[in-house]
């Protein structure tokens, strides 16, 4: 009992002490609640645990943006957003418990060292991967490494009796933010973005100038399940489509003064016919360049809502390598749109699950069942168009969401991984025979069709993994499980950026998007 006296006295003493710092009541509620717990908690205490836990719940209760980041949490997500990471240059596929080279980077240390698409990866330093459960994040800390490092790898090739043993050293591996790039017609040019990073307007630039040379005159910008990345990355790129002097976005916030951020003399696209493809998972940077080009009707927007998300993040630095990445300002569109969707106290299943309530209300499917409030209609900056803030950037032209492409036997195929591993066994059993007859991706567009003899072997590995599939599932028509095949069949034989090029015309937004952009009086009357 004396001891308990003792210790609330102490605390006494501790509280006067940090009233003298002028710390607020609810600081000083915090460390006596620390100094208590730390004092008279019945068993021992990890202080570094509980202070972490604390962290995590006020971070909660702010805004379902702002987090707390371990140091390895910081790692992940900086790295797609500086553009690059050390390692030996190649892309993988886990494939019956085998790591199973996909794509090896041209000029990678992988391709110098005489790696190969379809090469299975038995023993890295020593240590076997293969036939052992090992998550992809483990696989990549095995592989990943210092620039200028060597790492010895055992692989088992198509063919070859032995393993073949190779030491690479790795090196600097570019991380790309630009998906694809290519001509839709002789005049329209294809861009799609997959996040916003350091290098994303030089990738941006250097697309645009490829297809210039083949003759670009418009350009369809896809920015569909974008969910966004660095600000400076999106005031980079928008900057691209807007004249000197023009607003991209501004920024505002109670302990941040309002920050402008305009448009410079720089930009490679400030003429030509404009579309931007975005969905319910463009967020953020998607939205601060397709709210203003759609604010200053530089171009046209394609797609469903946006997914809203116009808070500011900025990373808080703390002493053992962990970070707050803590909300400090709101972003607003050049016509002064702020296009948060709603959020109370920072709760995140309601805001969470806000993509279900929209598709529950009949928005993905139905353009009038989304409901704007007058309050928050406003006008864009040249032809006076009516548009609205709140809750993500709404599109000049809706396109619903097709909810019959899919069949049920497509969708159970794709959700167990079972046509992505078809895709990539088949390749890797017939690569010679399909890059003679097919020697480029253009070639394999033309020609190639997806025949009965695949279908059926499909079916087969289907039947062997215990895949229950029933008579009307099978009989029904397969046409889109036909091309996504021929899609990954494209990727695993060339490059990433090639399964685009087959897929694009079953992406309906994509599909209008290249009827409005060739029709000059539908494109300019929707502007107008």
């Amino acid at each position: 009992m004396r001891r308990i006296l003792l210790l609330v006295i102490g605390a006494a003493v501790t509280l006067t002490a940090l009233a003298q710092y002028n710390m607020s009541p609810a600081n000083v509620k915090m460390n006596m609640a620390m100094y208590a717990i730390k004092s008279l908690y019945v068993d021992e205490v990890e202080e570094d645990k509980l202070v972490e836990s604390g962290i995590v719940a006020m971070m909660k209760a702010l805004d379902p943006h702002s987090a707390y980041m371990t140091a390895e949490e910081i790692k992940e997500m900086n790295e797609p957003l500086q553009g690059g990471f050390d390692g030996i240059g190649i892309s993988f596929n886990m494939l019956n418990d085998t790591l199973f080279v996909v794509e090896v980077i041209a000029g990678g240390p992988s391709e110098k060292a005489g790696l190969l698409p379809g090469d299975r990866i038995i023993f890295v330093d020593g240590e076997t991967i293969a036939g052992v459960t090992m998550p992809n994040k483990d696989v990549m800390k095995r592989l990943k490494g210092p620039k200028g490092t060597k790492v010895k790898l055992d692989i088992k090739r198509r063919n070859q009796e032995n393993l073949l043993s190779f030491t690479i050293t790795r090196g600097k591996i570019p991380l790309y933010s630009l998906d694809a790039a290519f001509m839709l017609d002789k005049t329209t040019g294809y861009i799609k973005i997959s996040r916003f990073g350091n290098t994303t307007a030089d990738e941006f630039r250097d697309a645009l100038e490829q297809l210039r040379e083949e003759g670009l005159k418009d350009l369809v910008l896809d920015l569909q399940s974008n969910g966004g990345g660095l600000m400076n990355a999106a005031i980079e790129l928008g900057d691209e489509f807007l004249p000197d002097g023009k607003s991209i976005v501004y920024t505002e916030g109670k302990n941040s003064p309002r920050v402008h951020y305009n448009a410079t003399s720089k930009g490679n696209f400030e003429e030509g016919d404009l579309i931007v493809l975005i969905d319910e998972y463009s967020a953020s940077a998607s939205e601060i360049v397709s709210g203003a080009i759609q604010d200053w009707d530089r171009g046209l927007v394609i797609g469903r809502r946006s997914f809203g998300k116009g808070l500011v993040q900025r990373p808080i630095p703390l002493p053992d390598g962990s970070a707050l990445k803590l909300t400090v300002s709101r972003y607003f569109t050049p016509s002064g749109r702020f296009i948060q969707k709603p959020y109370e106290n920072g709760e995140g299943d309601q805001y969470s699950t806000d993509l279900i309530e929209r598709y529950n209300r009949g928005e993905m499917l139905h353009a009038d069942s989304i409901h704007f409030p007058d309050s928050l209609k406003t006008k864009t900056l040249v032809n006076g168009r009516t548009i609205y803030g709140g809750g993500g950037i709404m599109p000049d032209v809706f396109i619903a969401v097709d909810t019959t492409r899919f069949t049920s036997m497509h969708r159970k195929l794709a959700a167990t991984g079972l046509l992505n591993r078809f895709s990539l066994e088949y390749v890797d059993m017939h690569r010679q025979e399909l890059l003679k007859e097919y020697p480029d991706i253009d070639s394999f567009i033309q020609k190639h069709r997806v025949t009965e003899d695949q279908l059926t072997a499909l079916m087969a590995l289907a039947k062997q993994e215990k895949l229950e599939l029933s008579k009307e599932e099978t009989e029904a028509p397969q046409e889109m499980l036909k091309k996504q095949l021929m899609a990954f069949m494209a990727r695993d034989l060339w490059k990433t950026a090639d399964y685009y090029r087959v897929m694009y015309t079953e992406n309906e937004a994509l599909v209008r998007a290249i009827e409005i952009i060739k029709d000059k009086e539908t494109y300019h009357r929707l502007l107008k």
